[in-house]
This record gives structure tokens, sequence and C-alpha cells, in this order.
């Protein structure tokens, strides 16, 4: 087994109060993998989900501030929640917390605190953090619309580029602008101007950092390509008009032609009601490399065992880009695979060297785990180490 090639994150203690379907849990973690057993509905994704908040973004479900907090027994949302996790990390060990405090609606925002300090976002979590994940969600993404694709892909950037996202939220702000201002055909053309302006920068930044990191995973997926892994390694290229513009000229090139492109394409674009071009209408392109076919057309096992290759060439190239190997998510990955493929997962994390919190609803599916793997028992509104009665969770 190789030698790991970044230091280590692990969550050692997760704690939550209010948050989705626990009013106060706790889960302490040690060194294996952590292995979150239950029936399905029991509230496994949620502990993920809340594991999810410890890095950029909106978390695993993308859901919005107001479907975090526990229901009280009336019914009503609880006024606040709040997750945190003692985390030991490239730094030391560190205190990660976020969440809603209770008071005025319109004061209720959410705060993020590193040792107790505010910080300006969950950004700042990645000098000590990083996380990737896989759900079932994810399972269609090779046969769903672009949308889903970019995405996808914009999660990959974002967990190695943890502004990311911030700059996709303002490029989606200013084709907002620019739409509205087209819909208006006495709109003053230098209002136009300054938002295209500002558009063609935006649209450049995002592009060129999906494309980076596209041609960073495609050369890591190449350096460990493996005809025989029962996880198939993937083709990947991105799709789009400034996107091939990046490839072969200069950034401030592509800027200078996109913002000109949007001039002349105002009366086009107003009749649309919408902007036709740029990295909003990108798509991620996938191939089953060892078939050399699109992974749209692979079988539903194919497109599986080609996502959860994608995935851990994702979580290696987070280890070598950010010096620091992520903690990885998977939210019922193990209970469709065979037992040949589950033995070939456990052991393709083991090399990843990065922390694992899985779930699944059949303890059996984690027996290849052996007694490196951390159980808990996981029931509504309680989690415990497994063979501990749940009512004595709290």
């Amino acid at each position: 087994m190789s030698a790991p090639t970044a230091p280590r994150a692990r969550i050692r203690r997760l704690q939550l109060a209010d948050f989705r379907s626990y009013h106060a849990a706790e889960i302490r973690a040690g060194d294996g993998p952590v292995v979150l057993v239950g029936a399905n509905g029991a509230g496994k994704t949620n502990l993920l989900e809340a594991i999810s908040l410890l890095s950029p973004g909106r978390g695993l479900r993308r859901a919005g501030l107001d479907q975090f907090a526990a229901r009280r027994p009336d019914g009503a949302r609880a006024p606040g929640w709040a997750v945190s996790a003692r985390v030991e990390g490239a730094y030391g060990e560190v205190m990660l917390g976020t969440g809603v405090e209770a008071g005025p609606e319109e004061a209720r925002a959410r705060r993020c605190r590193i040792d107790g300090e505010p910080v300006g976002s969950a950004a700042a979590f990645a000098d000590h953090l990083r996380v990737v994940w896989l759900t079932p969600d994810m399972d269609g993404l090779f046969t769903g619309p672009p949308s889903e694709r970019r995405r996808f892909l914009d999660r990959l950037v974002l967990a190695v580029d943890a502004e990311h996202g911030a700059r996709v939220n303002a490029l989606e702000r200013a084709l907002r602008s620019r739409n509205r201002l087209l819909e208006d055909p006495s709109t003053d053309p230098r209002y136009l101007d300054a938002v295209e302006q500002e558009l063609a920068a935006l649209a450049i930044a995002v592009a060129a950092a999906r494309l980076e990191t596209v041609r960073r995973l495609a050369a890591g997926i190449a350096l460990g390509r493996d005809d025989a892994s029962p996880f198939p390694w993937a083709s990947v290229t991105l799709e789009g008009e400034v996107e091939r513009a990046l490839a072969e000229r200069p950034a401030t090139l592509v800027e200078d032609q996109y913002r000109a492109a949007l001039g002349a394409a105002r009366p086009r674009d107003r009749a649309a009601g919408r902007t036709l071009e740029g990295p909003h209408l990108s798509d991620l392109s996938v191939g089953h490399g060892p078939k050399g076919i699109a992974a749209a057309l692979g079988s539903t096992g194919e497109q599986k065992a080609l996502l959860i290759g994608l995935a851990l060439a994702h979580a290696r190239l987070v280890g070598e880009m950010v010096g620091m190997a992520p903690v990885m998510l998977l939210d019922d990955v193990v209970a469709y695979l065979d037992p040949t493929r589950r033995a070939a997962l456990f052991e393709a994390l083991e090399r990843l060297a990065g922390q694992v919190w899985m779930t699944g609803a059949d303890p059996s599916a984690f027996a290849a785990l052996g007694d490196r793997a951390e159980r808990f028992l996981v029931t509504p509104g309680h989690v415990v180490p497994a063979g501990q009665p749940a009512d004595n969770s709290t």
C-alpha cells in the first residue's frame, strides 16, 4: 500500500443542536472509517449533510437555511440550529462551527466561527478541512441536463478553490442583471456596457477555474489509469465556446472578445429573453474510458462504477492540489455494489488516507472493513456507538 501523500484532516467530534432530525447529537471519531447504519429515514444523511456544511456552499442537499432547523413537538421549527466539529488538520486542532442564531427573522443569517471567532463565510474553513461527497442524487448525472453536470463540476472546483462559489454566484447575479436590462428596449446602452464588462470578467474567471480543474483531473486520471479496475477511468472534457477560446488564447483577449460578443448579441438575447452564450451554458463531457463510449450510453451499473471512480480521482486531486487529504462522505454508496466491488472500494478509500464517513441500511455491507471501522447506530433523533442502547444517546 502506498504511503499517504498529503496530511490527514480528521473530524474528531461532531455536534449538532436542533439540526434536521436531531435536537442534540454527538459523534466522537478516531482514525478509521466511520460507518453510520440505520433504517431508511432514520437520519443518516442528515449527519453527512451537517459535515458538508463545514465546507463552502450550501451542503450536499443545497438546502435553504430555513430547512435545517429541527421541528419541535408542536410542528414549529426551532428558532436556530448549530453544527460544530473539533477538527484535527494541517494546522493542528481547531473548532469549526456554523449555524443560525435565534432572533428576529430579518436578522437571521448563517454564521461561521473558527475557535469561537467569527469568520466571513465557510470558505475560511478550507484552511483546516476539505470535504467531498457522493450521494444517490448523483446517480443520474450522466443522463441528466447539463445544469446538473455544471453544478457537479462547480462542486469539484470548490473543493480546491474555496472562492469559486462566490464567483459563480456573482456570475449568476450579473446574468440576471443583464437579462432584466434587455427586457426594456429603452435601456441606456451605457448601463448594459457596465453590466457586460462585469459579466465578461466573471465569466472568464469561472470558466478558467473550471477548465483548470478539468485539466488537472484528466491528467490525474491518465496517470492512474487502470483498464482492469472495477471502477473504470473516465475521460473528462469541458465543452463551451468560452472554454474552447480559453484553451487557445490568453484570458485577457478572450474576455475582450466575449464582452464584444455580448454587445453584438443584444438584439438576439433580447428576443430570446436570456443570454445565449457563456459559461452558464457549458457542459462537462464524461466518457467511459475503457469502452470509449459516452458515459450516458453505459449501463446503470457501469455509470455507478464510473461515478465512483470519478469521485475517487477527484479526492486524490484535492489532496495533491491543497496538500491535505479531504474528508469523504459516501451516502448509501455500497448498497448496490457486489462483494468484489465493495472490497475494491474499501481498499481504494484506504489508499486515499483521508477520513471517510459512510452510510447504509445493511450492516453486513461493511463487513469487509472488519474492526478498522467505527460503527454507529442511527435511529430517529439519535446516534450512538453500535451496541449501545439508543435511549442512552442524550
